[in-house]
């Protein structure tokens, strides 16, 4: 099967992906494969080695590495520690690549999949789904969260509804690109919001947005930082401009090292943690 048939045919069964992911993995792995097909003599995908798609992940580094050349672990440390929202960037595009490649072993395209776990910064992200607060460690994050005060931070609001958001189930990227244009006040005190994409188009999951959410975004609207022209992000930072994706990690982890019990944690607590959380466990029976 042709790469690129290959790549339509997974995403337009992989149901179990979030809309946002079909989005973010076909535009990556769509880049990879014109990259293998600009080279001089042409990369086949199927019969690639690491060293290419390390080639290719450093063209879209060239910033980030700061005159550096992209030769290996200490390039990618150097980017995590000063690049920290490229380093996230450049870890999912990996993931993307991951994921197309194992899509290629299950059809039977390829024998075994690339591993690929040289190229990632592991800038502070679990390895795989981050293990869930406990009950106890959830009524504790609740308790931080509503500790964070003027004394801790000057625009302390924005933290918390960072965090609000992030129990919500929304993942931290999407949390720094939720659009004013896709929050929906219902009158009734209920409000919804959309999950977007990386167009900031609302087509992923509708939130109907806890209580605690709720007042801590009407704690935070009268205080938003005015927008820039053309921003359009609920959360904007001095200047007008839109929130660093890695700043509800950064935040996150400061709100847990409050208290004993998350600062101590291992797995520690970072913003994907929260966002696998949720508000409340789902009853049973």
């Amino acid at each position: 099967m042709d790469p690129r048939e290959l790549l339509d045919t997974w995403l337009d069964t992989a149901t179990h992906l979030r809309s946002s992911s079909r989005i973010e993995y076909r535009r990556e792995v769509s880049r990879w494969l014109t990259w293998c097909e600009t080279q001089r003599p042409p990369v086949n995908p199927y019969a690639c080695g690491i060293e290419d798609i390390a080639a290719w992940a450093g063209t879209l580094l060239t910033d980030a590495l700061d005159g550096r050349p992209f030769d290996g672990p200490a390039a990618l440390a150097h980017v995590a520690e000063h690049h920290r929202a490229a380093a996230l960037t450049h870890d999912r595009r990996i993931t993307a690549i991951t994921q197309y490649y194992e899509a290629c072993k299950d059809r039977g395209a390829i024998r075994l999949a690339p591993d690929l776990t040289m190229l990632r910064s592991g800038v502070d992200r679990d390895a795989g789904t981050p293990r869930r607060l406990t009950p106890d460690e959830r009524s504790v994050m609740l308790y931080v969260i509503g500790m964070w005060g003027p004394d801790r931070a000057r625009h302390y609001r924005r933290d918390r509804l960072i965090a609000f958001l992030l129990l919500e189930g929304l993942r931290p990227a999407e949390v720094a690109r939720v659009d004013m244009r896709h929050l929906y006040d219902l009158g009734t005190g209920v409000w919804e919001v959309r999950a977007p994409d990386y167009e900031y188009e609302a087509v992923g999951k509708k939130h109907v947005l806890e209580p605690l959410t709720v007042a801590a975004l009407i704690e935070y609207l009268p205080h938003r930082i005015k927008p820039a022209d053309g921003v359009h992000n609920l959360i904007t930072v001095q200047g007008g401009g839109p929130l660093d994706s890695g700043y509800p990690n950064l935040i996150i982890r400061q709100m847990a090292a409050m208290h004993p019990l998350l600062a101590q944690r291992t797995p520690p607590v970072t913003a994907d943690t929260i966002a696998h959380t949720g508000f409340w466990d789902t009853p049973t029976g």
